[in-house]
Order: C-alpha cells, then sequence, then structure tokens
C-alpha cells in the first residue's frame, strides 16, 4: 500500500510543480518559470529552431519574446493535465488555450499541446525535456 501513496504523492507534486509552471508562464515571470528546470533542459517549441533548444541558458532565452507576445492580450490557460508519475520518472501532458483573443475567436478549438518529462533525483522533480506544439488545423493532410 505504500508504493501507491508514494505514487499518488509523486503525481500530486509534478502537478503542482507543472500548475507553478503555467502559472509563472502566465505572469511572465521569468524566474518562476526557470524554477524546476534540469540545467540540461531539452525543449521543442513552436517556433524554430526546429531542432530545439539545449540548456537552461538556451530555455531562458526563449521566453522574453513569449513575455512580450503575451502582454498584448495573449492568452495562456491551463484547461487539462494529466500525470503519470514512477518511482524516479513521470512524464505529463497539458492542453492550453494559447493565442491572442482573435485567434481563439477565428478558431475557438485551437490548443497548445504541451508534454513534459521529468526525472526526480534526491527527492525533487526536475523537468527535463518539454514539448510544445499546435495541431495542424488547416484540414489538410500532413505529406508523409
Amino acid at each position: 500500500m505504500p508504493v501507491c501513496l508514494d505514487v499518488a504523492d509523486d503525481e500530486t507534486q509534478v502537478r503542482a510543480l507543472i500548475q507553478r509552471w503555467a502559472v509563472a508562464v502566465h505572469e511572465g515571470d521569468l524566474a518562476g518559470v526557470l524554477a524546476d528546470h534540469a540545467d540540461d533542459i531539452v525543449m521543442f517549441d513552436v517556433p524554430p529552431p526546429c531542432e530545439g533548444v539545449r540548456g537552461i541558458d538556451a530555455y531562458r532565452a526563449v521566453w522574453p519574446p513569449f513575455f512580450t507576445w503575451q502582454a498584448q492580450g495573449a492568452l495562456f490557460d491551463v484547461e487539462s493535465l494529466d500525470v503519470t508519475a514512477g518511482a524516479d520518472v513521470a512524464f505529463a501532458q497539458a492542453l492550453v488555450r494559447c493565442g491572442t483573443p482573435e485567434e481563439l475567436a477565428e478558431n475557438p478549438a485551437l490548443r497548445l499541446r504541451l508534454t513534459f518529462g521529468l526525472r526526480k533525483q534526491r527527492g525533487r522533480w526536475t523537468v527535463t525535456h518539454e514539448h510544445h506544439s499546435f495541431p495542424d488545423l488547416s484540414g489538410e493532410a500532413a505529406n508523409p
């Protein structure tokens, strides 16, 4: 039975970490966004570079332009968050209303998809991987 309680506690800790991150993103709080991220973070983001950004310094550098865009009225609101946690590895996925009010009015189904990979070291959860993407809502099939 303690194993189940530990897993539930780990899932709660990961959920809280991601919710704190989302609040920091929403508020434009760079220190809060960086908190709980590994020095060797890998992030695949919506804007280029397609090969992603690697390391906390590169991760830090992508946020100021996003905050500038968001300050012009864009939204960043988590709608759903699912977490799976093991003893030392966890992943989570979320759907986020992310866009300007005009973009969301034009395309109400638009959601940013987030995936997080985390590892637990010395009793603390740390984000080691993030992936941000938008689905192709153009109605056209992607080329294989």
